[in-house]
This record gives structure tokens, C-alpha cells and sequence, in this order.
């Protein structure tokens, strides 16, 4: 269900009000420069305010304060009500599923590091996890495990960038832009056995191997949940695993990841 509130503290500007109450449309991208359309849709955690523009999803917000959160991050204020307030195309599955492959995403302001981040942690499967530095291996810059952390943290978009599908590499979930909780009711509706991960993490086991495929994964691959329990074997570093004999997953990619896991399990940053 979507509405056509004014969302609290929405600005009251005249231009926008006279925009909003043309018995026409304006023309395209006129209002999109001036300001941003907004919609109130259900989420997997709740009620969502989400904000857009001609070129596709810019924010989403879950509590209150949306509109002052909305113009001090942007700069700009969201239409009055009166405005289109039809949900982008895409925008409902998107957060129904998990996946927002085909959902435009409107990213501009946005360092190129910030972008590849983000980018990075999209490729995640749904149910599955990745650890900080597995973002910043992927990316080029191993050494900037707690950037990443800032860059997810910041992520404008959650739920549609899936942040929450990283975590730390102690087996905890991690601090969330909506809360660790609602981090963990997300992970949980995915799939994702957080129980398993950290008493995998409490035991110091990072990946698991198949002595019948010769493959090392991440815990949460679809491939290394399907290991048998009598050819499962676990291993603190990937260079152990290699080290026995194992090669990464070309599907989870373990190879660019870990390298922080060799001086502790607390070492993956409890970021978002």
C-alpha cells in the first residue's frame, strides 16, 4: 500500500506545492530537479519511506524523521503531497525478494570507492554472507577493511544494496543501519544459520572444504551447504585449506578475502 502523506517536517515551499497541483504533469525531470518524488511502501522490517528520482531509488528510510534526514544528506527537499506517488518500477519485488538486479538505482554523489562497495556487496547472493575484507579484496584495496565499514554504513539505499549480507568475520552479525536486529531477522528470513556461523567462528573455522569436490568455500556458499558431514572439513585460513590440498570456490570466491582472519576472528570489523 503506498500513500500520499507529507511526511513529517516535509518542506512547504510554494514552487513545489504549485508544481505538485498542476492539473498537468511537469515536464520531465523538471520536478526532479528540484526536489524528490516519495513513497510509503511495506518492507521486510516494516513501513519504508523511499525516495526517488528520474533516475531511479536515491534513498530508503525506515522510523521517523525521513524528510529532514532526506534534505540533509541531499540537500534537497521532498514533494508536498499532491505529488506522483507511484512506486518505481521494480521497487516491490525488489524488496519482496532480496533481489534488485533490475531496479535503477539513482547513485549520484557518490565517490567511485563508496560506488564499488556497494556494487561488490550487490553481488551477494540472498542467504549468503561475506566478511569485510572479503569487499575490500574484491575491490583492489585489501588494506581498506574499515572504509568499507564506513561506505556500507552510509550506504543510501538498504535493503535494495544488500549491506546486511555482510558481516563480521567473528561470526557476528554487526552493527546495521536499521539496527543489528533487524540485521539478523533479515539474515534469518534469507536463510542464514547466524547459530551455525558463530559457533563455526567460536571453533576458529572460517571456510569448509569438500574432500570429495577438493573445494573450499565460505560457510554460507550454496556449495558448501550441500558438504555431507563425513567429507566436510573445516579450516581457520584459506592458506591451510590450499595448503591441504583444497582450491577456492570459484562460485563464493574465497581466495579474495580473508587475509585479516590470520591475526583473529574479531579482526573483520564490526561495521554494518
Amino acid at each position: 500500500m503506498t500513500e500520499n502523506r507529507t511526511p513529517a517536517g516535509g518542506t512547504g515551499d510554494r514552487l513545489l506545492a504549485g508544481l505538485a497541483g498542476l492539473a498537468a504533469d511537469a515536464p520531465d525531470g523538471l520536478l526532479d530537479r528540484i526536489a524528490a518524488r516519495w513513497v510509503s511502501v511495506p518492507g521486510p522490517i516494516g513501513e519504508l519511506r523511499v525516495a526517488f528520482t528520474d533516475q531511479g531509488v536515491a534513498y530508503v528510510h525506515a522510523g521517523d524523521g525521513f524528510a529532514e534526514a532526506f534534505r540533509a544528506r541531499f540537500g534537497r527537499p521532498l514533494l508536498p503531497a499532491g505529488a506522483r506517488t507511484r512506486p518505481p518500477a521494480g521497487l516491490l519485488p525488489a524488496l519482496r525478494t532480496g533481489r534488485a538486479a533490475g531496479l535503477r538505482l539513482d547513485l549520484r554523489g557518490m565517490s567511485d570507492f563508496q560506488r564499488d562497495v556497494l556494487e561488490t556487496a550487490r553481488t551477494i547472493p540472498r542467504g549468503e554472507v561475506r566478511p569485510y575484507a572479503w569487499i575490500a579484496a574484491r575491490i583492489g584495496r585489501p588494506k581498506a577493511v574499515r572504509a568499507v565499514g564506513t561506505a556500507l554504513a552510509n550506504n543510501p539505499v538498504p535493503l535494495l544494496l544488500p549491506c546486511h549480507r555482510v558481516t563480521r568475520s567473528d561470526g557476528a552479525a554487526g552493527e546495521y543501519v536499521f539496527g543489528t536486529p533487524a540485521k539478523e531477522r533479515l539474515l534469518l528470513a534469507e536463510g542464514v544459520d547466524l547459530e551455525r556461523l558463530r559457533r563455526l567462528a567460536g571453533e576458529r573455522v572460517f571456510y569448509l572444504a569438500s574432500d570429495t569436490t577438493g573445494i573450499v568455500c565460505f560457510p554460507t556458499c550454496h556449495n558448501a551447504r550441500r558438504i555431507a558431514p563425513a567429507h566436510r572439513h573445516g579450516f581457520r585460513t584459506l592458506a591451510l585449506a590450499r595448503a591441504a590440498g583444497y582450491r577456492p570456490c570459484r562460485t563464493c570466491r574465497p581466495a579474495q578475502g580473508l587475509a585479516s582472519q590470520a591475526s583473529g576472528p574479531g579482526s573483520g570489523l564490526g561495521g554494518m
